[in-house]
C-alpha cells in the first residue's frame, strides 16, 4: 500500500529530467475492494506522472525534514560479471559468489550506487560482500538509529543506564551523518 510522500504545492526536485518543480496533483490508484491506494502519483506540470521515488523533497532545516529519503528510496545489490579474473581462478574458492562481484544500486535507473574496482575486490572478497550488504542496509539502519533517538527523547527520565549510553552512541550518529562539513579521524583534511 502505499502512502502520500507530498502534498499539493510542494516543491520537489523531478529526478529523471534533472529539474525542480512544485506538485500540482496527488492521484492515487485505487483498486476495489482495497482500502488504501495501491500507488500515488505525483503531477507535476512536466507532462507525465511521477511516483515518490522519482522526486526529492526540497531540503528543510529541522531534521525530520532531511530524513525523508530513509523511506523513499530502495537500495540493493546487483551482481556484475567479473571480466578480470580468470573463471578457473574464481573458482578456487576465495570467491563467495565466482564470477562476480557486487555492486550496490543506490538510483532508481540502475546505474547510480557504490562499486569496487575488481583488484580491490579480488584482494579480499568477503570484506567487500559484507561492506555491500551494510552498504544496502544502511537507510534501515539509519531509521532504526533514529527512532531509537526518539524514544530516548520521549523516556529520558525511566531509562536504565545502559540504554542512555546506547542512546548518546544514536545521537552521535545521526549529528554525523546530516552534519554539513566532515569531521573526526577519517575526515578529509581540506588545504587553504
Amino acid at each position: 500500500m502505499a502512502k502520500a510522500l507530498f502534498t499539493k504545492g510542494d516543491r520537489v526536485f523531478v529526478k529523471p529530467v534533472g529539474v525542480w518543480s512544485t506538485v500540482e496533483r496527488i492521484m492515487p490508484q485505487w483498486v476495489k475492494g482495497v482500502e488504501e491506494p495501491l500507488k500515488v502519483f505525483y503531477d507535476v506540470g512536466l507532462g507525465r506522472d511521477f511516483l515518490a521515488n522519482e522526486l526529492g523533497a526540497e531540503q528543510r532545516d529541522d531534521r525530520d525534514a532531511s530524513m525523508d529519503h530513509t523511506l523513499s528510496e530502495h537500495w540493493r545489490i546487483a551482481r556484475m560479471n567479473n571480466r578480470w579474473l580468470p573463471e578457473a581462478e574464481a573458482l578456487r574458492g576465495r570467491h563467495p559468489f565466482p564470477g562476480s562481484y557486487p555492486v550496490v544500486i543506490t538510483d532508481e535507473q540502475d546505474w547510480g550506487g557504490w562499486r569496487v574496482p575488481a583488484a580491490e575486490y579480488d584482494r579480499n572478497p568477503k570484506r567487500i560482500e559484507f561492506q555491500s550488504r551494510v552498504l544496502v542496509n544502511a537507510l534501515k539502519m539509519l531509521r532504526l538509529t533514529r527512532d531509537l533517538a526518539q524514544f530516548g527523547s520521549e523516556f529520558d527520565a525511566a531509562m536504565p543506564d545502559q540504554l542512555k549510553d546506547l542512546l548518546a552512541v544514536a545521537d552521535e550518529v545521526l549529528a554525523d551523518v546530516y552534519q554539513a562539513e566532515p569531521t573526526g579521524p577519517g575526515a578529509l583534511a581540506l588545504a587553504d
